[in-house]
């Protein structure tokens, strides 16, 4: 069955979009990028090692817990620690996403890979078909003030790093448009599955 990436923008409503296919496909696989991501920050010893070599030992707290806040106002600051820590993260994420995606190939049921950075990471070269989920700048810069403590001028920054959605948009498959209410969100997500259900899917 196929592999589908779901991508787009910080605070695009990609996990609310996984949410929905979750409920339409509850036999589906997925896979959580930033999840994956925080289980290895907390308990890789590895990843630790190389995240204090590269930010120092005042990265985490005397019981070994990171914090998220100051390495997210570092990274978000500095382009270079940005890329160092993608250069930690990102080649083991893609490692696991990757084998469990093709483990699943011979599965009946649809994998799913929610990847924030897939495009800039090369991962939609091993995908069937990909998915961009956007909405409107306005939408996007309020609903991570919402969901984080930054600020208008920090939000706008965060955003601002990321590869533009302009750019995701042009490149993806499908394009999900979450500006309104969950359930317009749940309608173009059954829309895309009863359209991927009725193709004669193939490695690509």
């Amino acid at each position: 069955m196929a592999v589908i990436g779901i991508t787009g923008g910080i605070s695009t409503g990609k996990t609310s979009f996984c949410e929905c296919l979750r409920e339409i496909v509850p036999a589906a696989k997925f896979f959580d990028a930033d999840q994956v991501a925080h289980q290895l920050v907390d308990l890789d010893q590895g990843v630790k090692k190389e995240i204090r070599r590269e930010f120092d030992n005042g990265i985490f707290s005397d019981t070994g817990d990171l914090n998220r806040d100051r390495l997210r106002a570092i990274v978000f600051g500095d382009a270079a620690k940005k890329r160092a820590l993608e250069e930690i993260l990102h080649p083991r994420i893609r490692r696991q996403w990757s084998t469990e995606a093709e483990t699943h190939r011979n599965s009946p049921d649809f994998f799913f890979a929610d990847i924030p950075l897939l495009y800039e990471t090369g991962g939609e070269t091993l995908c069937d078909r990909v998915v961009v989920v956007a909405c409107s700048s306005k939408v996007q810069l309020r609903w991570l003030m919402e969901r984080t403590p930054l600020g208008r001028a920090a939000a706008e920054e965060m955003i601002n790093s990321q590869m533009s959605l302009d750019k995701k948009i042009r490149r993806a498959d499908h394009v999900v448009w979450n500006n309104g209410p969950r359930a317009a969100l749940a309608d173009q997500a059954r829309f895309l599955v009863a359209l991927w259900q009725q193709q004669p899917w193939t490695k690509s």
